[in-house]
């Protein structure tokens, strides 16, 4: 019996130094951003690394959740795992909607595009607002669990610019549809390529 008491206390002693490493090490993780032409800081950048982190420690907290000696800190390591979980999926959407909001920005940054296509840039402007505030609002809370988990901007605003992004990309490849049908030879070429033959262009109509 005392065998197994000790047996018990030193594993559950593993177990709670573990969690007390995760929590010490996660209270240090911070977002580093990257500035963007004239609009300052508002590109994330090491999501790679931090995602590498990330599953560094939802291994280490899936083990202890399974673990039998871990019942007197299930609720805290259930918690790490929802925290850690809800930070993997806003830096998923936020990667994603980085990547197409650079994308749009350059494309409605023409003039030439923006009037021919007036009714996406009117919806391009209104997602570059909400993710101005997203990005003004991670830059100052960087530390990656409270910019991340309880966060009811990034909660909302991510998937609805990721919806809107997608109109827009729905409308600009419609539009290059119709250039290619008026001109074939622009069905070899890519949409990026088009798009700065379309801005210089701009006897194509």
């Amino acid at each position: 019996d005392v065998e197994e008491i000790c047996t018990a206390a030193v594993k559950e002693l593993q177990i709670e130094t573990k969690l007390a490493a995760i929590a010490v090490d996660w209270a240090e993780q911070a977002f580093q951003f990257n500035n963007f032409k004239t609009k300052g800081p508002v590109i994330l950048k090491g999501a790679a690394e931090i995602n590498e982190k990330l599953e560094e420690s939802q291994m280490a907290l899936g083990s202890m959740a399974t673990n039998r000696y871990s019942g007197p800190f299930r609720e805290d390591v259930m918690l790490w795992i929802q925290k850690l979980s809800t930070v993997a999926e806003t830096i998923e959407q936020w990667t994603v909607v980085q990547s197409m909001w650079i994308y749009m920005e350059a494309v409605f940054s023409s003039g030439d595009i923006a009037k021919q296509l007036p009714q996406e840039a009117k919806r391009f402007a209104s997602i570059d607002k909400v993710y101005m505030k997203i990005m003004a609002k991670a830059f100052e809370t960087p530390n990656v669990i409270n910019c991340c988990y309880g966060n009811e901007l990034m909660k909302t605003s991510l998937p609805w610019c990721t919806e809107q992004l997608e109109l827009c990309q729905k409308s600009l490849t419609g539009y290059l549809e119709t250039k290619r049908g008026l001109f074939p030879r622009f069905y070899f070429v890519s949409d990026g390529l088009l798009l700065e033959i379309l801005d210089n262009w701009r006897t194509i109509s």
